[in-house]
């Protein structure tokens, strides 16, 4: 009787997904592939959530490929006061730095839009919440006075939690610095169209966020210059549903129109070549 054959079962090794194939949406909880959102300018396909972006993406988006030339790149923060909290100041820069790639929270420069030139200003949530410091203020100033000597359109994408707490007062001397160089580009003639993304508050609000000659926001972008919750508690009301969304803000007349992000490109082409600029 012939011996019985042995075959042995192959063992099957269960392959890793590797990391930053997938990604959730923080809105919907969607398990979305990363190069279809990135292909979906970030944005949720299930839901139309509009995720934050950082500068460059930003960039990439809404100029025509090639076309960006930065302003002032090389310009850095310091640190004025010696500020420390849990950590120093100019230590919480340097990590930034490391972390993003970016001198500051703000991109400047010259670029196209559908063939159209202008100067943009891109605010950048990944650079500590996009705040508002010295170096952010002063390269968008920078921008704006190209724009007016070089009688361009103006596009300012904006992005922050407001002014940056670790430079105090030279923080809060950018809202009154921009205001004064956008009214001096409004004397020119100039057109000025804002971009508010979520989310857009403090004191990026209080100045050059709400100056626009057209205010354009993303969907449900939270806009408002102190937080809802410190309103309802100083208040001690219910605040109203809705309340600091584009939606919101749009209906009180704040603003011009709710774009959605595919749409940005066309929307902004639209008004330059309505305004003859």
């Amino acid at each position: 009787m012939p011996e019985p054959t042995w075959t042995q079962t192959p063992v099957v090794t269960k392959k890793a997904v590797p990391d930053g194939l997938w990604t959730q949406c923080p809105e919907c909880e969607e398990t979305i592939f990363c190069k279809s959102l990135e292909a979906n300018l970030m944005v949720c396909p299930k839901c139309d959530h509009h995720m934050r972006v950082s500068a460059r993406r930003r960039i990439e988006q809404l100029l025509d490929p090639g076309t960006f030339e930065a302003l002032d790149a090389d310009m850095a923060p310091l640190d004025p006061l010696g500020f420390v909290d849990q950590k120093a100041y100019i230590d919480r820069i340097k990590d930034m730095q490391l972390k993003t790639g970016e001198n500051d929270g703000v991109q400047t420069g010259t670029g196209f839009i559908k063939g159209r030139k202008v100067v943009v200003g891109v605010m950048d949530f990944t650079f500590m919440a996009g705040s508002m410091g010295s170096v952010v203020g002063e390269r968008l100033t920078r921008a704006i006075e190209y724009a007016t000597d070089h009688s361009l359109p103006l596009v300012i994408v904006c992005c922050s939690g407001g002014a940056r707490m670790q430079e105090s007062g030279f923080s809060l001397m950018q809202m009154a610095k921009t205001s004064a160089v956008l009214a001096r580009f409004d004397d020119a003639g100039g057109l000025y169209i804002a971009v508010l993304a979520d989310p857009t508050t403090g004191g990026v609000t209080a100045s050059y966020a709400m100056l626009g000659d057209v205010i354009f926001a993303e969907p449900k972008a939270l806009i408002g210059f102190a937080g809802p919750r410190v309103i309802q508690q100083t208040i001690r009301q219910e605040l109203p549903p809705g309340f600091q969304t584009a939606e919101f803000l749009q209906k009180a007349g704040f603003l011009d129109r709710i774009v959605h992000r595919s749409a940005l490109r066309t929307e902004i082409s639209r008004i330059i070549d309505y305004s003859g600029k």
